[in-house]
């Protein structure tokens, strides 16, 4: 088995349960770590041997575009999505940060960290 890592995919995006955060949005951090055997990637050097990043990608920010009062709630849709679409994967964790989450003081990210 090996990883496959997109680190620090950065969105402006509106999740959240107050009003504003649903209007003027905020900066998400995603990074998304699969585990899938890349052996033949290995091997062979051509891409369909392998998880194309950009599909990773582009499942990634179609899920954060869907409007969620929750960043757990991105968090799982968008591991369900990934784990859908490529059922080869044997594992996947999530890590999504909200920059600035209003809650009164400072405060740099609120983080999720999920796994299937």
């Amino acid at each position: 088995m090996a990883k496959i890592i997109l680190r620090d995919m950065t969105f402006h995006a509106y999740h959240g349960v107050l009003p504003e955060e649903k209007i003027i949005g905020t900066t998400y951090i995603v990074t998304l770590e699969i585990e899938t055997d890349l052996q033949k990637a290995s091997e062979t050097d051509e891409l369909d041997d392998t998880i194309n990043y950009q599909f990773l990608y582009d499942i990634v920010k179609e899920e954060m575009q869907q409007r969620s009062k929750l960043i757990e709630h991105v968090a799982g849709r968008t591991l369900r999505s990934v784990k859908n679409k490529f059922p080869e994967i044997s594992s996947a964790t999530i890590y999504l940060k909200k920059k600035n989450p209003p809650i009164g003081g400072f405060l740099d990210c609120a983080e999720v960290v999920m796994s299937i």
